[in-house]
């Protein structure tokens, strides 16, 4: 039988890495990437001394397959030469034997020294969703000036947390049968969006948006300008720290009109 239940309880043992491998790169993506460390930071790896690289605590999701440094660990980096440059790559060298076993470990694939710009040494090919016995996947580069190693690039594709992406997602904060506010965030930045279908004409006169929720409200009260294409109507946009939304007209009468707007604060 080609289809089965992963995920269901079949009476006895199924459920393969292979597997789990394919539903998570189906998830997060076919490639190599650095997932946030509980610190909220992405880890780098960093020169140790002149031929030591230390790879720190991360965690990597590797075609599908996650993998972790559980403690700091040193790779030897040979020494250069006066005069050449050579990049140097870590890796991730995966394998799997006959028996189907797997196994990964950090590993060096030495570049080629040059009087020249140096180049990365070719990365052997392979694939570990396609069941290559071996592969190497690169995570930094370490660059070489004669005799001096310089400071590791990561090469390895940041994968931020689900929280963030869902902050990036536009979002419905107020909804009524006047218009919508929508938002945008990004670490302690929004932006909002203001689509209203009416307001009051009264010079001088005010309305409500509603309230704005919790964990997009600003960290001072913040303003934004409206001005209408008549030449005569302006509103101020004013957005207090409890979250209440409001508008005030600016001067004399008003449209009664459609409007729209953006303002883009500092979260509280």
């Amino acid at each position: 039988m080609t289809m089965n239940l992963i995920t269901g309880k079949a009476g006895a043992p199924h459920i393969t890495s292979s597997d789990q491998g394919a539903m998570q790169a189906g998830l997060v993506g076919n490639g190599n990437y650095l997932l946030q460390g509980s610190d909220g930071k992405f880890p780098a790896v960093t020169m140790q001394s002149a031929n030591k690289a230390l790879i720190p605590v991360l965690n990597l999701v590797i075609e599908g397959r996650y993998a972790r440094v559980t403690a700091a660990e040193t790779v030897t980096i040979e020494s250069g030469v006066t005069g050449r440059n050579r990049n140097d790559l870590i890796c991730v060298k995966y394998t799997r034997d006959s028996n189907n076993i797997e196994t990964i470990a950090l590993a060096v694939l030495k570049g080629t020294a040059t009087s020249g710009t140096a180049a990365d040494p070719t990365v052997p090919s392979g694939s570990i969703l396609n069941n290559s016995g071996t592969v190497w996947i690169p995570i930094a580069r370490i660059p070489i000036s004669g005799i001096t190693a310089g400071t590791p690039v990561m090469l390895v594709k940041q994968l931020p947390p689900m929280s963030q992406l869902w902050d990036s997602v536009t979002q419905t904060l107020i909804e009524s049968h006047s218009g919508t506010v929508t938002g945008v965030k990004s670490g302690k930045i929004a932006q909002i969006s203001i689509n209203w279908k009416s307001a009051s004409t009264d010079s001088w006169g005010s309305g409500q948006f509603g309230t704005i929720p919790e964990g997009w409200r600003p960290a001072v009260v913040t303003h934004g300008t409206w001005s209408g294409r008549d030449g005569g109507s302006q509103r101020d946009f004013i957005l207090e720290t409890n979250g209440n939304f409001r508008y005030v007209n600016c001067g004399a009468v008003q449209n009664s009109g459609t409007f729209s707007g953006t303002m883009t604060y500092i979260l509280a």
